[in-house]
């Protein structure tokens, strides 16, 4: 049996399979490459297309929308039927897309009211005046609301689609106490989801780290984009992923409990390039405007195609380190607003072709990560609940107490998101492992001569490193890190009672 396979249930070892075979197709069932573009992922193994539907302002009829979005559902599942097309709730909805469209019996029905002959009401699914929101923004707390949610659900799973991004969740459910209106919209769409699914079940995600309810996550997985830190020392546009925050556990819609629900990061995008920070805002400044003046995927469509292979590459070794319930989006179509490369409107990770001219020409790179997959790097990799210190342990033979605080610091901090020689920093704090024995991985983006020692509780007054025989004090006499490739994964383990670092390189 494969190991996609699932129907009415998915257990989270089904759900992995499809998130460690994820890519961000945003409107790939608008797409004029669809041929290349499915193409694409049979080459490359992709079982799960994030974002494949959906409007945020739509560009033509509800009807026209749902017979493009199924025509394309068709053909991508008569190619392989075992992949997940997911489609998209935003928070944002539009008086042009909402109140030309009859509200069907089946609707009313749903909610328990009397049918009517009318359209939805746009006024009466947004925030009450006054309050501070987006003009656009829905109110899952309002019944009409909630009714479009469901509607447009119902339209989606009818075409062929078996996964949602509920957008930016915690916003519009901001006068939901409690989050019952989500709550029983994701409810009825699961509902009608295991009658009327291809294969009898829909999952959900959102950008949230954790949307729990009485213990119950609401969510299957949750799913937020990367977070950078800006380089200022190299030339170019250059930045580093840093961690923010972790899955949260409950106990999962299939009714298992979870310490960390898996996690889904992607590229994202939220208008293009900012045309007046590249005219207005010096090279400082501009670093620390989103990423570089843009957008995520932006940024990354403008960089030189090498440049972009190697923060695939990064991507990917990064997401498998940092989060073993982890997984990396790759971009396989992503809008780019006002241009990642200066003329392209659309990002896609296709070869430049004649069938399609516009492709980046990243999929062999995407290609040889996903064939490789997550192990080879997860073996290295930091824990999920990060555990920072002895916790009053002591050395069993002496007596000694181990610290609670200990630190690896030097000249490489800067490239993993910290500041360089901080002792004291959070980012790059080691876990205990037991025995005295602390361990910190993260991946070095950039080939070259670094150097490192180990803080002890914190604190440059007692300091280990692998060029001194004993502890010192003060930033003078730290280790070699040399690192030859670009995108290299380093773990180092630090031994307490015995003052000994060991360095494991891997690429």
């Amino acid at each position: 049996m494969s190991k996609g396979y699932f129907d009415g249930s998915m257990p989270r070892k089904v759900l992995e399979y499809y998130l460690s075979h994820a890519a961000s197709a945003q409107w790939i069932s608008m797409s004029d490459t669809l041929d290349d573009d499915i193409r694409v992922v049979l080459k490359t193994g992709l079982k799960f297309l994030g974002r494949a539907a959906g409007i945020w302002k739509g560009d033509m009829p509800e009807e026209a929308h749902f017979a493009k979005v199924k025509a394309a559902a068709d053909k991508i599942h008569a190619a392989d039927p075992e992949i997940i097309l997911q489609a998209c709730i935003f928070e944002a909805l539009y008086r042009e897309d909402v109140e030309p469209v009859p509200v069907p019996a089946w609707v009313f029905e749903a909610f328990g009211l009397p049918v009517e002959s009318r359209n939805f009401n746009y006024d009466a699914c947004l925030f009450p005046k006054g309050t501070d929101t987006w003009d656009c923004m829905p109110d899952i707390s309002q019944t009409e609301t909630q009714m479009w949610f469901y509607y447009r659900g119902v339209r989606y799973i009818d075409s062929g689609y078996e996964a949602f991004h509920m957008g930016q969740i915690h916003l519009y459910t901001g006068h939901d106490r409690g989050c019952k209106g989500i709550g029983k919209v994701l409810s009825m769409l699961r509902a009608y989801g295991k009658e009327h699914a291809r294969r009898h079940k829909v999952i959900f995600d959102a950008h949230s780290h954790s949307l729990v309810v009485n213990g119950h996550s609401l969510l299957d997985y949750n799913a937020m984009p990367f977070t950078r830190f800006p380089i200022l020392d190299r030339p170019g546009e250059k930045l580093v992923l840093v961690r923010e925050g972790k899955s949260g556990g409950g106990i999962s819609p299939e009714g298992v409990y979870e310490e960390a629900l898996p996690f889904l990061y992607e590229y994202d995008n939220w208008g293009g390039r900012d045309k007046w920070a590249y005219e207005n805002q010096s090279y400082e400044e501009r670093a620390w405007n989103q990423w570089w003046g843009g957008d995520q995927i932006s940024w990354f469509g403008c960089q030189p195609e090498e440049e972009r292979n190697k923060f695939l590459d990064y991507s990917f070794k990064w997401t498998a380190i940092n989060n073993p319930d982890g997984f990396f989006a790759f971009p396989l179509m992503r809008g780019l607003g006002e241009g990642g490369d200066g003329q392209s409107t659309t990002y896609k990770l296709n070869n430049r072709s004649d069938a399609c001219p516009g492709g980046f020409s990243q999929e062999d790179a995407a290609a040889k990560l996903l064939h490789e997959g997550y192990d080879k790097f997860r073996a290295l990799g930091n824990p999920s609940m990060l555990d920072y210190g002895g916790k009053n342990e002591d050395d069993p033979e002496t007596g000694v107490r181990y610290p609670e605080k200990v630190v690896l610091y030097g000249s490489f901090q800067p490239y993993v998101g910290a500041v360089a020689d901080d002792s004291n920093s959070e980012i790059t704090r080691m876990h205990y492992i037991g025995g005295g024995k602390y361990a910190l991985s993260f991946v070095m983006p950039f080939a070259g001569d670094y150097d490192f020692a180990v803080s002890t509780w914190g604190t440059l007054s007692a300091c280990v490193s692998t060029a001194h025989a004993f502890p010192f004090s003060g930033t003078g006499s730290k280790g070699a890190l040399n690192i030859a490739e670009d995108n290299t994964v380093v773990r180092v383990v630090f031994d307490y009672m015995t003052n000994e670092i060991t360095v494991e390189l891997r690429t």
